[in-house]
């Protein structure tokens, strides 16, 4: 080597995980670099400030559990936190790792490229000003989530009112919050039903002077069940958060839920329809989460659940065409990510909602006054655009990421993903993912699970500055190894046999109709397992020097 790089790692990304990430590795001694492509720190919770934005994960398990400070010092307000508490949560992080100092901001990465006879990446950034700077690794904090997607419909830039992308909300400048906006008497579009639609949609009826709901795939919904978080219960939680930890790390996917230890046709049918009926009314996850163990993997488990849920939504609409166009008909209950709603359904029973049902009509083009169907011109005031993300892979793919021989990521995904253990991929040294395809974070609790990683990540990187070492990359056939066994356990579930972004498929992306092992669905503690076994073969599948 005849060049020593500027930093001894670059973290990209200040959400939850690239934060903790960035401060492990300072802690450690490495010189450390953050780079963030937006103003400020909170990763999604920084970008996502749309109306009824909110965490679905209980708030006492979302969060920095290593932090005993922090787990002691804040109290939720409510029993599932909205963005702005959330947001102000990590603010609140960041202060006690005093780790802000170490990032730069609006320093968009655009270019990552290894330097094979020095072992270094030198990183690129969109904005002009910005010069380059090298690093010896990188650690790529990008979030699964955080590429907005927008459909594919002509004329959307013709609009001549309001428009936003839930992902790109106008924010409070003297808050956390969204902007100080007022919907009262408009008429607004929502297109889109999966999560962000579905908390868009719950806040815009009840101040639209007329919301039109565009649908495109129905989900499967089931109550959140929130409330005011009171001191009795949160006192008890700061008592008891190892009980908390404990379920979470015991759990399919670290939420405080877990199957029940018997197939759902086991129970007679009297006690099984009473408890789906407790599961559905929440706590969070619970019936998607918590219901009989064969409810994910057995077909005829799965439908009898699936029309339970069903007869929910019939039961709740007074339209019983509305309500037939909401219950999904491609896919069974669990087999997507299931959005939790506050009296989402009953939304459609009000005089000021319409539904746009685009199985049996389309959206021919955007006009400037509003959305055309066949049947004729929706005019409206503001268009809110839920369409969700280019998930998993999509914030890598958009960075022009160069590994051996400048062989490009983004083409070796197109050949075939595959990673070791979802933190890197071969022929990419020194670079790691964090939160990405086929990590064990990415279907799961994401700072409970992504923190796991980091640990894990952590330890290596204290082995590596002993050691000397300046070159990790996994080898081939562990790679390969780990792909087939993540691609088993994606199979065993219904999920990993639906179309959804769980499996890599995205109507809205050209080419991506393909199923593809993204996730490591096989658990968390499974998840765990894998590891713990290649630290203590010490990193086996790693090539270090």
């Amino acid at each position: 080597m005849t060049k020593e790089p500027d930093f001894d790692v670059v973290v990209i990304g200040a959400g939850l995980s690239g934060l903790y990430q960035a401060y492990r590795l300072r802690e450690m001694g490495y010189r450390v670099l953050g780079v963030e492509g937006s103003d400020d720190i909170g990763g999604v919770w920084h970008h996502n400030r749309y109306p009824g934005c909110r965490i679905d994960s209980e708030s006492e398990v979302y969060g920095y559990f290593w932090n005993d400070e922090l787990m002691q010092e804040w109290n939720w307000s409510e029993r599932f936190a909205a963005q702005p508490e959330v947001l102000s949560y990590i603010h609140r992080a960041a202060e006690i790792m005093d780790i802000r100092k170490d990032f730069i901001f609006n320093a968009k990465v655009d270019k990552a490229v290894f330097d094979e006879e020095n072992n270094l990446y030198t990183i690129g950034f969109q904005q002009p000003w910005r010069a380059p700077v090298t690093a010896r690794f990188v650690f790529s904090a990008l979030g699964p989530l955080s590429t907005p997607q927008m459909p594919n419909i002509p004329g959307i830039n013709t609009f001549k009112g309001e428009s936003y992308h839930t992902a790109n909300w106008p924010r409070d400048p003297e808050g956390f919050g969204p902007a100080k906006m007022d919907f009262t008497g408009k008429r607004v579009g929502v297109i889109g039903v999966g999560s962000t639609g579905v908390q868009t949609i719950q806040e815009m009826a009840k101040v639209a002077g007329h919301l039109t709901v565009f649908l495109r795939d129905p989900n499967w919904c089931t109550p959140l069940g929130n409330g005011p978080m009171t001191q009795e219960r949160m006192d008890y939680i700061k008592s008891n958060y190892h009980e908390f930890t404990a379920k979470c790390d015991a759990s399919l996917a670290g939420f405080p839920h877990e199957f029940i230890e018997k197939n759902l046709f086991d129970v007679p049918k009297a006690e099984r329809d009473a408890k789906l009926e407790e599961l559905y009314k929440g706590p969070g996850f619970s019936l998607w989460l918590g219901a009989y163990k064969d409810v994910l993997s057995d077909p005829d488990a799965n439908k009898y659940v699936s029309e339970f849920v069903a007869q929910k939504i019939r039961d709740r609409v007074k339209d019983p065409r509305t309500a037939e166009a909401l219950i999904p008909k491609d896919h069974g209950f669990g087999t997507k990510r299931i959005p939790l709603e506050t009296r989402y359904y009953e939304v459609y029973n009000q005089d000021n909602v319409e539904l746009v049902d685009l199985h049996s009509t389309s959206i021919t083009r955007v006009t400037q006054n509003g959305i055309e169907t066949p049947e004729g011109l929706h005019e409206l005031d503001v268009i809110i655009y839920a369409t969700g993300f280019d998930a998993v892979k999509g914030s890598w793919n958009r960075i022009d990421i160069r590994g051996v021989d400048g062989v490009a990521l983004k083409d070796e995904w197109n050949n075939g993903l595959k990673t070791y253990m979802g933190m890197q991929c071969p022929g990419f040294p020194n670079f790691f993912m964090l939160v990405g395809p086929q990590s064990g974070a990415t279907f799961c609790n994401i700072p409970r699970c992504s923190a796991m990683a980091i640990d894990w990540l952590s330890d290596m990187m204290i082995k590596a500055k002993n050691a000397g070492v300046t070159r990790i990359e996994p080898e081939l056939e562990a790679a390969e190894s780990f792909t087939t066994y993540a691609s088993k356990l994606q199979g065993k579930l219904l999920l990993g046999q639906t179309n959804s972004w769980f499996t890599g498929i995205n109507q809205n992306i050209p080419g991506r109709d393909k199923r593809e092992v993204l996730l490591f669905v096989g658990g968390n503690p499974r998840f765990r397992a894998y590891c713990d076994d290649v630290k203590e073969h010490d990193y086996k599948g790693y090539v270090m020097s």
